[in-house]
């Protein structure tokens, strides 16, 4: 079952990396120390906004921050030192499938920066690849066994991007897609991962 995250929260997301890296600076990995170092420094300017927010009186236990280790290891500790609520990325990115970022080493990752919750992201069509899926969800499976156990809160981004043949029932039309099929593969996907049991304490949605 989905637990649920009671409370209202709005957070501020860059834990993009590959497509912030070249969508931003034009390039491409593996990056030098240099470039790894401006990129850090990007990242740090977004998180100075967030705080400069709270300091104008947004209530802090109601916004949070979501970012990745690769860039963003000084920011999490930071922020965990003061209190913010973090969210912290799990997933490799720019995958087709979902895998974890630092691979069996996982646990230890998510340890070192004791946030309120772990995040991942994973494009999951339930008409799709059977063998895919099935990969899938057992790296779910253990994601959420082990953040339950450890009571760390678990933020589930699920993408349903369209199949082919999907695309063709609606003629190649994207926004026909989301309308007419979208919903209904949602639902079928989540329904099969709580099957599963994988269970996620904040489910997003965000489109393909």
């Amino acid at each position: 079952m989905i637990t649920g995250y009671t409370r209202p929260l709005y957070l501020l997301p860059f834990d993009h990396r590959a497509s912030y890296i070249s969508g931003l600076f034009g390039w491409k990995g593996p990056l030098n120390v240099e470039q790894m170092v401006t990129v850090a420094n990007s990242k740090h300017v977004i998180y100075e906004g967030f705080q400069r927010a709270i300091a104008d009186h947004v209530p802090k236990d109601r916004v949070g921050i979501l970012v990745d280790e690769e860039f963003g290891a000084a920011i999490l500790r930071d922020a965990v030192s003061k209190g913010y609520i973090t969210v912290v990325s799990v997933e490799k990115s720019g995958q087709e499938e979902f895998e974890f970022a630092y691979g069996e080493d996982f646990a230890q990752h998510i340890e070192a920066f004791h946030s309120t919750f772990a995040k991942v992201l994973v494009r999951y069509n339930p008409e799709g690849e059977v063998a895919l899926n099935q990969r899938q969800v057992g790296r779910l499976k253990r994601l959420s066994d082990y953040l339950h156990r450890t009571e760390t809160l678990f933020m589930f981004e699920l993408l349903v991007p369209a199949s082919a043949l999907q695309l063709e029932q609606v003629e190649g039309d994207k926004n026909a897609y989301d309308l007419q099929l979208r919903p209904h593969l949602m639902l079928q996907a989540i329904q099969a991962l709580q099957d599963a049991g994988v269970e996620p304490d904040v489910l997003e949605d965000r489109r393909a």
